[in-house]
């Protein structure tokens, strides 16, 4: 049931995701530059996370750390999966793909990542 759960949140992490992206390229971007607009987009994609994992704790029923690791390493693993087969879907080379994880022009997406894994841990933390 966790499993399901942790999928169902997943997807709506995916969603703030999406509407996180095109808020970054219709009003970050064109307002303050690329590496501003990237830095401050991932910034509030990684306090979504956080949120979202914040709300949905009490549903999951996370009680243990390694069930919180489990799920967030579960939610990494889904996001990755996304990102690269939606970018190989539009035609994306490899090396493309991979820029987003060099810090290029401002993208923090490493770090996104590496909340996205922390997100449910974290938010038991803020729970207390």
């Amino acid at each position: 049931m966790i499993a399901l759960k942790s999928l169902l949140v997943w997807f709506g992490i995916l969603a703030l995701a999406i509407t996180n992206g095109l808020i970054r390229e219709i009003v970050l971007l064109p307002a303050f530059g690329i590496p501003a607009a990237f830095i401050l987009s991932g910034l509030l994609l990684s306090v979504l996370i956080i949120g979202a994992a914040y709300l949905a704790l009490p549903w999951l029923r996370l009680n243990q750390a390694s069930q919180q690791w489990a799920v967030g390493f579960g939610w990494l693993a889904l996001t990755l999966v996304f990102e690269f087969s939606f970018g190989l879907a539009q035609g994306k080379s490899w090396p493309v793909l991979l820029e987003a994880y060099t810090f290029k022009d401002g993208n923090i997406w490493p770090v996104v990542l590496t909340i996205t894994a922390c997100a449910p841990f974290i938010a038991s933390k803020l729970r207390l």
